[in-house]
């Protein structure tokens, strides 16, 4: 009953927004997650083991929490917490690595599972979340025009093709333009498929070793890092995306249960993702918002693909030239962005705000280890506990 559900909610539209959903978040990180594997000295195979392990919890959680919810529920890995162990983890032992990314797990588990981060999201405004999601989302609208510079003619004809079918048939327009710009990338020579072999991923079984160093240095900012970075947008995509009913506590826990048990295997952090997600619960994945979760579970494929044939898919997704992929995340996004907009400035006791927090988390800005989304929702919050009085006692 279930299958036949999602085979009659599925279209082009939700499968190719899952496509470049994974596409666009393999290739903007994946280099991130090689080089923490490599600050941990890790072996290739251990490496291979490591795209095992966060393909099959990102496929496993995408598909499992999309179908209970019937929302585009998308997960992903840490980036910044990849990012926070090439520093802070180099020179640990993988074991203790291991042990450490259990323990993270298990605080991301029951922070979810507990209500208390749910709780806690729920006390942030809609605009302020929507200014963040814009925030967040406007260096991939900008880079459709900055992608210009080195390749024109081929984003400037996935532009074109866009625009026009935007006109004639919208749900269409990233299908036809990611269509034209694999085409003229061809043309062009741009693509580099000699590399692409089929190898299928073993999996590697680390023991889990435990030390106060590690603990300290490793597991609890790790545990920060995601909670902040990462899941704290991804639930304001979630908001400013309409879907407020989906229930966090459980996405959150079931992201950091998935984590506790693939760790041994090298899955530092699973989490909710936040620029990925938004392609798939935008306009171009489908006009009717209830049928969008098909596109987050397509999307779960693909990250299975990842995960059981990682070195061949990883070498599929670097054949594309970085301006295609550039060009089609921007055009994916470009709804979502001008929506969250709308949303974040509609509110004119808000707009203020809303616009600090845009620009904080445009801004790039990182303190502490932490992105600049959560400092943005921080200067929205502190905003409007001194513009506006009324806003504030609501708060």
């Amino acid at each position: 009953m279930v299958a036949k559900g999602v085979f009659q909610d599925s279209s082009l539209s939700a499968i190719i927004a899952g496509f470049v959903t994974v596409l666009v978040g393999f290739t903007s990180s994946a280099v991130i997650v090689f080089q923490a594997a490599q600050a941990l000295n890790a072996t290739p195979a251990q490496l291979a083991s490591w795209m095992w392990a966060l393909g099959l919890g990102m496929g496993l959680t995408c598909i499992g929490l999309s179908l209970r919810y019937r929302a585009p529920v998308v997960t992903a890995w840490s980036t910044p917490g990849a990012a926070m162990l090439i520093t802070s983890a180099a020179g640990v032992p993988m074991a203790e690595a291991i042990g450490a990314f259990l323990v993270s797990g298990l605080l991301i588990t029951l922070a979810g599972f507990s209500g208390s981060f749910e709780r806690l999201m729920n006390r942030i405004p809609l605009s302020l979340a929507a200014g963040m999601l814009a925030g967040v989302l406007l260096r991939f609208g900008l880079d459709v025009f900055v992608a210009m510079q080195t390749q024109f003619a081929m984003t400037f004809a996935m532009f074109c093709a866009y625009l026009a079918m935007r006109r004639l048939n919208p749900r269409y327009g990233v299908v036809v333009a990611l269509a034209v710009g694999v085409a003229i990338a061809a043309l062009q020579n741009l693509l580099q498929f000699d590399a692409v072999s089929l190898q299928l991923a073993v999996p590697v079984f680390t023991a889990p070793q435990f030390s106060l160093t590690a603990l300290v240095g490793v597991a609890l900012p790790l545990f920060v890092v995601t909670m902040a970075s990462q899941n704290v947008p991804g639930v304001a995509v979630l908001q400013a995306s309409g879907y407020s009913a989906v229930p966090i506590s459980p996405i959150i826990g079931w992201t950091g249960a998935a984590t506790v048990i693939l760790a041994p295997f090298g899955a530092f952090a699973l989490n909710l993702a936040a620029i990925t997600a938004a392609i798939c619960m935008g306009r171009e994945a489908h006009a009717d918002p209830g049928r969008r979760y098909v596109a987050a579970i397509a999307a779960g494929f693909f990250y299975l693909l990842i995960g059981l044939f990682g070195a061949t898919v990883a070498a599929l997704f670097a054949a594309f030239p970085a301006e295609l992929v550039l060009a089609i995340a921007g055009l994916a996004l470009l709804g979502t962005i001008g929506n969250g907009l709308y949303t974040a400035l509609h509110n004119e006791t808000q707009r203020e705000p809303a616009l600090i927090t845009f620009l904080v988390t445009a801004s790039g800005v990182t303190l502490l280890g932490i992105g600049s989304a959560f400092w943005g929702l921080i200067a929205g919050v502190l905003a409007l506990l001194v513009v506006s009085r009324r806003e504030a006692e609501a708060y």
